[in-house]
């Protein structure tokens, strides 16, 4: 039957996401555009409220640009830093949180929360899901750069607005993810965090029933 899968398939694709890792350690390679073509593609596969498809991505590729959204990084992370103390802030010095000054392909992902495609259908009551459906393109792009070998790095420590205006975006466009992507240093299935001694992984999901 079309859409369903074997058990082959199934392993692959269990495999796929296991291996999907937030990278921060990338080699300078260049990506190849046709590559990176092909990974984009899955955002047009991506679901999202209304049909409204609100994800707008900007690649960063200008001296200036890096060099504002690096320095926003930068001042963002030592803000952080500040709000620890004793031993989480030792750990929290000595973990690498970005690749942005190795990674090949800088890419700023917004959700355009003033458009008018889809008529605002399931918006109207939940206008967060826009940026909900921004979220789940991403991930489809991620999964597709894992499956080409790339990795990718989704920055959080950054100052949303400052870095709306520094690349001078609508003022309806909400920064969802800044997404360093390239070919990873070294594979690991087991997240950086979790090495590093941050977090450990749940071990499953726990399903509360009502």
């Amino acid at each position: 039957m079309q859409g369903q899968y074997d058990k082959a398939f199934q392993a692959e694709l269990r495999d796929l996401m296991r291996w999907r890792r937030d990278v921060r350690r990338f080699r300078t390679d260049p990506v190849e555009a046709a590559v990176l073509d092909r990974c984009l593609s899955a955002f047009s596969l991506a679901p999202s409220v209304g049909l409204s498809e609100p994800w707008r991505v900007i690649a960063v590729e200008s001296d200036a640009a890096r060099a504002a959204a690096l320095a926003n990084f930068e001042v963002a992370n030592a803000e952080a830093l500040a709000g620890y103390s004793t031993e989480k802030a030792k750990l929290y010095a000595g973990l690498k949180l970005s690749g942005m000054r190795e990674a090949p392909v800088h890419l700023a992902v917004f959700s355009d929360d003033g458009t008018a495609k889809g008529a605002g259908l399931g918006a109207k009551t939940m206008p967060e899901t826009r940026a909900y459906s921004v979220v789940g393109a991403i991930t489809l792009f991620w999964l597709a750069a894992r499956a080409e070998g790339l990795g990718i790095g989704w920055v959080s420590i950054l100052d949303p607005v400052q870095l709306a205006q520094d690349l001078d975006v609508p003022d309806d466009w909400r920064l969802i993810g800044y997404l360093c992507v390239g070919w990873p240093e070294a594979e690991a299935q087991t997240p950086e965090l979790e090495r590093a001694g941050w977090e450990q992984r749940s071990p499953a999901l726990f399903l509360e029933r009502r």
